[in-house]
Order: structure tokens, then sequence, then C-alpha cells
């Protein structure tokens, strides 16, 4: 039983998903933004929503990094925006 579980946790460290690449559209689309958030905490989120050329709503969330730039960390995509 223990055997099975240390292979289960073995593979399950192995698993590491994908970083969140920057689509037209995103703020760090093209590099990260000039200016800085200074008075926002650090490890805080925030949201950012955009059409995207296909018609489509964007939803990213960034965190902010302790050198105050941005790390996108989710991108939801909603269907044709606005419903019909």
């Amino acid at each position: 039983m223990r055997r099975t579980a240390l292979m289960m946790m073995l593979a399950l460290a192995g698993c590491t998903t994908a970083p969140v690449e920057p689509i037209p559209g995103s703020i760090t689309y093209g590099g990260q933004p000039r200016t800085k958030l200074t008075k926002s905490p650090i490890g805080s989120t925030l949201s950012h929503e955009f059409i995207m050329g296909d018609g489509r709503l964007a939803i990213e969330t960034y965190r902010i990094q302790p050198d105050r730039s941005l790390s996108l960390e989710n991108r939801v995509i909603v269907g044709d925006w606005p419903p019909q």
C-alpha cells in the first residue's frame, strides 16, 4: 500500500502545467507594461477582460510578482460576445 502511494506521489510530482502564453490583447503581450503597480500588494491578483479578434471574450488573471512585474496565471475564453 505504501509503495503504491509513493509511486502515485512521484507520478503526480512529475506533472506540470504549461504556462499561459500572452495573446494579442493581453496586458503582457509584447512584454511587461512600462508602469509598475507600486501600490498593489505583492502576490495580489487582478483581472483583465478584452474581446479577442474572433469576437470571443477573454478573461485573464494576473499575479503581481516581487519585482512588480505581472505573471499571467489563468485565461478563460467565453464564447461569442456579446451573447445573442
